[in-house]
């Protein structure tokens, strides 16, 4: 039995010892915080009214919602045809075309060239790639070189460029 009183004992000082409001740190925090918590939120940002881009006629400044179009102009030597029909790879830019080898058959290059949706099309020198007049020029084994005829913007003269596409692994 005296095993038990003795276990009463000190569990009643232990129980004793873990009462009392005095001293405890953490609610005199809690209680501190809470009055000196201000509340701060920064106002809005003034909203500047929208200011209308001007296009000029003279075309210096092309209207970025209008698709450009191809206009004839008289006064250059390089010209695309307007009036030839259009193959299918014409329909896509440039840039979305891949280049993922090549193949010879009878003596002619084929280029092999991967479309968006994942297809493979043969082309071969004189056909036409890209929204660019884009004719090709040259088929490797790295990669296909194209001439394209683009409208100058500030002139509106066609000039011819270089444009390839490279090997994609």
């Amino acid at each position: 039995m005296n095993i038990k009183y003795m276990f009463l004992i000190s569990f009643a000082l232990l129980i004793s010892g873990c009462g009392g409001d005095q001293g405890d740190d953490l609610d005199k925090f809690m209680a501190d915080a809470a009055q000196n918590m201000k509340v701060r939120i920064d106002p809005l940002p003034e909203v500047l009214p929208y200011i209308p881009k001007q296009y000029n006629a003279d075309g210096v400044l092309n209207d970025p919602f209008k698709p450009r179009s191809a206009k004839a102009s008289s006064s250059g030597s390089i010209q695309p045809n307007l009036n030839r029909p259009r193959e299918p790879l014409e329909a896509y830019p440039l840039e979305s075309l891949k280049f993922v080898g090549s193949i010879e058959k009878t003596k002619l290059k084929y280029g092999l060239i991967k479309i968006p949706d994942n297809t493979v099309q043969q082309v071969r020198i004189g056909n036409y790639l890209g929204q660019n007049f884009g004719m090709v020029t040259e088929i490797s084994e790295t990669g296909v070189v194209l001439k394209e005829i683009v409208q100058d913007e500030l002139t509106g003269d066609w000039v011819e460029r270089l444009a390839s596409l490279e090997l994609q692994e």
